[in-house]
């Protein structure tokens, strides 16, 4: 018995650490997306964004990121090919995936299944680690198709400070 629960033990740390990684990777912007510092050098005033930012789990302020984690801790939710159609004082709107691991019949087991969705962030705030610097405090899913289960059509989450 001892030999089964260690042997569960390692697997559930493996592929916690894979999920780790891979959502790690998945954070890294993809194609052209410019960070708040590209923004700043790009323009002759000091260096702080114009526009508000999106903060990720490493709190990296970015602006248009290709990929971004929703689920900081273990890895098991995350947006991948964001395609953004407005980024603005007010909003930011984009399409995209959300992968979602369904946790059956637990998570280090589980299945990451993608869902189609437009992303909506709003509610620009002073960010507190750096009050020159403006960030998106709410992101919103509607998926567009299918859902993960439980979910409603419409998801909203608080983004951290």
């Amino acid at each position: 018995m001892r030999k089964l629960t260690v042997r569960a033990a390692v697997t559930f740390c493996a592929a916690v650490s894979l999920a780790t990684v891979m959502g790690t990777a998945d954070a890294a912007p993809v194609a052209s997306p410019r960070s708040a510092h590209t923004i700043a050098q790009e323009s002759t005033r000091p260096a702080v964004p114009t526009q508000p930012v999106l903060v990720d789990c490493f709190w990296h302020p970015q602006v248009e990121p290709g990929a971004f984690v929703l689920a900081c801790g273990d890895g098991n939710s995350r947006l991948t090919s964001l395609r953004w159609s407005r980024w603005d004082a007010g909003s930011a709107v984009a399409t995209g995936v959300n992968v979602v691991n369904d946790c059956k019949p637990y998570c280090a087991a589980g299945t990451f299944r993608t869902y189609a969705v437009t992303v909506r962030l709003d509610r620009p705030q002073t960010w507190k680690r750096d009050p020159q610097i403006s960030r998106y405090t709410r992101l919103r899913l509607v998926y567009t198709d299918t859902r993960p289960a439980g979910y409603a059509q419409t998801v909203a989450y608080p983004l951290w400070n």
